[in-house]
């Protein structure tokens, strides 16, 4: 595992991946199943509150840099000024305004579907000390943790460190999550609260957020603030590869079960995933925030690659059957792109959030399911309507502050 006689790895800089071959195909309004049906408001003030972040990027890039991006961020702002000067919008309107502003885009990239899986905030009990069932730690961030890429493009990058230790010597690779479970950041004032379940911790690490209730009544709520930099790992695909649990049952809660069901050997597999999560604490009013800095909207925030994908752009999503328990029909929706995440790569591959809670994390722990995207270009966008390829992204760097 991580503790061994062999020297850590070295924090070269990897060489860079090979772009993407991938490209945007014009299609229509009518031609995306359940448009007329679909909820444009709710759509509508889900993209208004990108549209500060957004202005926020567009004021601090260069002209190069705009005409780079697969949604120049010039003109994603226009479309944003635009949803801002809409006064008193309707459901009409909304869907006036996206048909108007923007243009629809079938992705083309060699596959005819892509993935949707679903993420939550889960809701816990906890203490600010050690004390009776409450011994988990959950960490902030480490003053030494240092990022190698902005935090909006970590789950982009393919290969090497995201983050890394910065030490007088130079930068080197964090503990990995077996060491840092062994005690690695032990007696550094680094733990933010403490929970009851290992298990219920691990799953709070892929999420990317919590809402904690204390024992004095009051409740607050964590979001991600940074990882040890080590790859993402799926336990659930080491499970099924190794032959440990059925590719057919897997889901979140089948998933938990098995972890629980032998602790030690639990701990073991999520030591496989030696990536590590680390939190801030927001007020309990502020909602989980993705990766634009903007509190995330149930059943409309989407969380994709940002190799493929400018933060802030309406996707529309295509899903004949969301959940493995659902009946007839469909997930047909306009979401928006205002997140991240490590597991979260390729053209169409997304994330979709689903809430906070119980029924929210039953929803995402069941979610997998082959679908499509359709990316809305800016209708100033001059290469909209052509068969473009991925370009170059925006440095989303630029944009929030508390992503150090």
């Amino acid at each position: 595992m991580s503790k061994d006689a062999s020297p850590p790895p070295t924090a070269a800089k990897p060489a860079a991946p090979t772009p993407p071959e991938a490209k945007l195909e014009r299609v229509t309004f009518g031609e995306l199943p359940g448009w007329e049906a679909d909820d444009h408001l709710a759509a509508f003030k889900t993209f208004l509150k990108s549209c500060d972040a957004v202005a926020r990027v567009a004021s601090k890039a260069s002209g190069n840099a705009a005409s780079q991006c697969k949604v120049p961020i010039s003109d994603l702002a226009a479309a944003c000024r635009a949803a801002q000067d809409l006064m008193a919008p309707t459901k009409a309107s909304a869907k006036a305004f996206f048909e108007t502003q923007f243009i629809p885009h079938r992705i083309a990239h060699g596959k005819t579907e892509g993935m949707l899986t679903g993420y939550y905030e889960p809701v816990l009990q906890g203490s600010r000390t050690p004390e009776g069932k409450f011994q988990t730690p959950v960490y902030k961030r480490p003053a030494d943790l240092v990022n190698v890429v902005a935090e909006a493009d970590r789950a982009s990058k393919q290969t090497g460190f995201t983050h890394l230790r910065h030490t007088d010597a130079g930068d080197v690779p964090f503990p990995t999550r077996e060491d840092i479970e062994k005690g690695a950041l032990a007696n550094q004032g680094l733990e933010l609260l403490y929970l009851e379940d290992p298990v219920e911790v691990f799953f709070m690490h892929i999420q990317g957020s919590g809402r904690i209730h204390l024992a004095d009544g009051t409740t607050i709520r964590i979001n991600y603030d940074g990882k040890n930099g080590h790859p993402y790992s799926s336990i659930g695909r080491y499970l099924i590869d190794n032959g440990m649990l059925d590719a057919n049952k897997m889901s979140m809660q089948a998933l938990g079960k098995w972890l629980r069901a032998d602790k030690e050997r639990g701990q073991k597999v999520m030591w496989q995933n030696r990536s590590f999560i680390f939190f801030r604490e927001l007020d309990d009013s502020e909602g989980p925030m993705g990766a634009m800095s903007v509190a995330l909207t149930s059943g409309r925030s989407l969380a994709v690659d940002t190799g493929f994908h400018t933060l802030g752009t309406p996707i529309y999503l295509n899903v004949p059957k969301l959940t493995r328990g659902q009946g007839r029909g469909g997930f047909n929706r306009l979401m928006v792109a205002q997140d991240v995440g490590s597991a979260i790569k390729g053209p169409e591959r997304g994330d979709i959030y689903f809430g906070s809670g119980e029924t929210a994390g039953k929803l995402a722990g069941t979610t997998k399911h082959a679908g499509n995207f359709f990316v809305l270009l800016p209708a100033a966008t001059q290469t909209a309507g052509q068969g473009i390829r991925f370009g170059e992204r925006l440095p989303w760097q630029t944009i929030v502050k508390g992503a150090q």
